[in-house]
């Protein structure tokens, strides 16, 4: 089944936030953000701004009718300052005028005075300060303290990662609508239409029920509209409150890049332990995460690091320490993986030095330590491993060994060309880590025509989960696709709903859509079953006939629909699904928090110029765990967007902010992302089918997040080609390894160093 998204996106079809009708009177708003990162507002002085043309009224601190609080896991973010402003962009006034141009043009009659206060940008400094958003968490499996005696190789270093810019197509924004009896009607880009009704409540004062936030579908998100969204919708309704007209804000690229939060940076400290045949018998590792100014969901992007930390592989012994520190940047906030990759990048950085010490490839290492079923993650949960099965299929698959001879035979006929082949597996795991997230609901009606009618809290935002919900009530009743609709996510339909977030949205969903199908087709069995005289299990749905004991009954679908409407049976269901046999204790850092794994191997080669540092990546060959695909189609396109953007995380998009918090790769000519020419010319995907039960929907396993981590072997592919140029090359363990990067490491030779921690013998210790 194709997409259902497919001819109305081709045509310009599709409804996105800029495309619903405005109604007469609406107001448009513009924020005016902090010029500091950090210090003491003094004062902001509006009244030249309020005699501008146009402007309405201008909102600040003062005018919130219930509290100046959006912080959703940790209340420590204000909607807008008050006495300090802690990173640049921080909403100071939103101005609403009669048009965009009025109210931009009011910001800068806005005079601001801030006492500047000292800035800290990055993670180490703030913890050296005490500046952390919440207390440290520890994962600790085995004996990590004691096992260090018995490692024959001993390794450590330090391992970067930048952040990510989200860069959606379609920019943050909200359309708020008053109604009558003091309600309000939110059109909202956001993941979380149930945050940011709570969000609005709180600033507003009102109660949820007065609030319905509804969205059709995002042009993007990736995370970034998962908490992010909600300050632009409370200021909407705020406004909208007051005034009691409608009131809309869509910020402009530029400011959308520089008051919105990215993925977090980490900079991270590992020491790895192996024996004399390469098994990893300890790892420990410590993350600083740069949460930002606010707590936002940092910690949860913290421990979902601490779920991934060991990536793909068995580690006996393992202590995982993160540190969620705050800084004077935008709170960052929820990116595609989620914290895993960034835990996964140290795993691997570890594998690879580890590997170049001992004198051996990486893979040998990877593959000889990957997780097999029944060994124990570091948080307790056993593993249903398809690592090993990837792994073989890709390497028979490909033939690794001709690709690496092939390599091997190119970089010895070229000096200033070098390719390189590295190998990325992956595990990711599918279930939001706070066990109450993990529900849904789904309302279905039949109508007596016999269309469907299908509401659920899932966001569609390119992901294609409206497909794959009506590929389910389409199973279920065994009608024509074409005679279901999925409704537009709403609060009033659909409530306290989970974000479409942690890959977990067709799963949840879908089985709610499942439940409620299934109580309606066997209402309707029933009923058929009365009208022929049979037992309800006799009765069967296939393609839009009713049949008995495999014949046909020469009722149709719609006249069984009809036919129950007359006897007063519902043809309404709601349904309610969670997750089952999933717990977790923060406490003890133990439990059974996903719902299943998924798996794979990827397969990354590149092609490097040494005289220029310029790269591309030739190819990407991977064996994908998909369980039972409901849709290839969908989630072959998921894959190959999942690769690129995990691509340009780790060679080209570069976010850099000065030390003033100021962030200056804020334009798109600025931050470059991959573009056609920069994407991988060839990507092949091969599922690795499986017929294990599993708590996907269908079987069909989640693919949103999992690719993304393939990405990762591009950069380790790019190190191996500038080893084989250079192999004394000193080249740090930091993303993205830009082409400026790969230059400077290309001439550069390595400063060798031995560590002699106390615990540690010197002689078999590398630093």
């Amino acid at each position: 089944m194709k997409s259902i998204d497919a001819a109305a996106h081709t045509r310009g079809e599709s409804i996105y936030l800029d495309d619903i009708p405005l109604l007469q009177g609406t107001l448009f708003g513009a924020v005016l953000g902090s010029p500091l990162a950090h210090g003491i507002l003094r004062g902001l002085d509006t009244t030249e701004a309020l005699q501008s043309p146009g402007v309405v009224r201008i909102f600040t601190a003062a005018d919130i009718t219930g509290e100046n609080q959006i912080g959703g896991i940790i209340p420590d973010e204000p909607l807008f300052a008050e006495d300090h402003v802690h990173f640049c962009g921080m909403p100071l006034a939103f101005v609403v005028a009669v048009s965009e141009d009025a109210a931009r043009a009011a910001l800068k009659k806005i005079k601001v005075t801030i006492d500047p206060l000292p800035v800290i940008t990055d993670p180490r400094v703030a913890q050296a300060q005490g500046q952390l958003i919440v207390p440290p968490r520890t994962f600790r499996l085995g004996e990590p303290e004691t096992v260090w005696g018995q490692c024959v190789h001993i390794f450590q270093g330090r391992a970067d990662t930048n952040g990510q810019e989200h860069l959606y197509i379609e920019t943050q924004g909200a359309y708020a609508i008053p109604l009558e009896n003091n309600t309000i009607k939110i059109y909202s880009s956001t993941q979380a239409p149930t945050a940011s009704q709570r969000a609005i409540a709180k600033v507003t004062g009102l109660p949820m029920h007065s609030l319905d936030v509804e969205v059709t579908r995002l042009g993007g998100g990736f995370g970034g509209k998962e908490d992010q969204a909600n300050a632009w919708a409370a200021l909407c309704a705020l406004a909208c409150l007051d005034l009691q007209r409608p009131v809309k804000y869509a910020l402009p690229r530029t400011d959308d890049m520089v008051m919105t939060g990215k993925r977090h940076p980490y900079s991270s400290d590992f020491r790895i332990g192996l024996d004399k045949d390469g098994r990893i018998l300890a790892y420990e590792v410590t993350f600083y995460q740069n949460a930002g100014a606010a707590a936002d969901l940092s910690p949860a992007v913290l421990e979902r690091t601490l779920f991934h930390c060991t990536n793909s592989y068995y580690i006996p012994n393992v202590k995982a320490t993160a540190i969620s520190c705050r800084t004077n940047l935008p709170p960052n906030t929820a990116f595609r993986g989620f914290g895993g990759p960034q835990g996964m990048f140290v795993i691997e950085t570890a594998i690879a030095k580890a590997a170049e010490g001992m004198g051996l490839d990486a893979a040998v290492l990877q593959k000889k330590n990957l997780l097999r079923t029944g060994d124990t993650f570091p948080y307790g949960q056993l593993a249903l491993s398809e690592a090993p099965a990837c792994w073989q299929r890709a390497e028979e698959l490909y033939d690794i060994d001709s690709i690496r001879k092939d390599t091997a035979e190119f970089n010895a006929q070229h000096l200033l060309v070098k390719k390189g082949v590295a190998m990325m597996p992956v595990c990711f795991g599918i279930s939001f880590t706070k066990t109450l997230m993990n529900q849904a609901r789904a309302l279905v009606h039949v109508y007596t025509d016999g269309s469907v009618s299908v509401s659920t809290g899932a966001v569609e935002m390119g992901q294609g989960v409206n497909t794959k919900l009506i590929q389910v009530a389409a199973a279920v009743f065994s009608i024509d696709p074409a005679k279901i609709k999925i409704q537009a996510t709403s609060t009033s339909r659909i409530a306290n709903t989970s974000p479409s977030a942690a890959s977990a949205t067709a799963d949840l969903n879908g089985k709610a859509v499942w439940m409620a199908c299934m109580a309606i087709a066997g209402r309707l069995r029933e009923v058929a079953a009365a009208e022929s005289g049979a037992a309800p299990g006799d009765i069967e749905l296939r393609d839009g006939a009713v049949l008995l004991q495999g014949a046909p009954t020469g009722l149709s679908w719609q006249q069984l629909v009809m036919a129950a409407f007359v006897k007063r049976v519902s043809l309404s269901e709601h349904a309610h699904y969670a997750t089952p046999g999933i717990h977790y204790d923060p406490a003890q850092e133990k439990g059974h928090p996903f719902a299943y794994h998924v798996y794979g191997t990827a397969i990354v080669g590149v092609t490097l110029d040494c005289l220029r540092g310029r790269y591309t990546i030739d190819t990407v060959r991977l064996v994908h765990d998909a369980g039972a695909s409901m849709n290839p189609l969908i989630d072959r396109g998921q894959i190959e967007g999942g690769i690129v953007q995990g691509i340009g995380w780790m060679t080209m998009e570069e976010i850099l902010y000065d030390q003033e918090g100021r962030l200056r790769s804020n334009t798109l000519s600025a931050y470059k992302v991959p573009d056609i020419y920069s994407a991988p010319k060839e990507i092949l995907i091969d599922f690795l089918h499986t017929d294990q039960d599993n708590l996907a929907i269908f079987r069909s396993k989640a693919v949103g997040e999992p690719p993304l981590m393939y990405g990762i072997g591009a950069w380790f592919a790019l190190r191996n080609a500038i080893r084989a140029f250079n192999p004394a090359a000193d080249l740090p363990f930091s993303a993205p390894l830009t082409p400026e990067a790969a230059l400077m490491a290309l001439y550069q030779r390595q400063s060798v160093k031995v560590s002699t921690p106390s615990s540690m013998d010197s002689s078999h210790v590398a630093g």
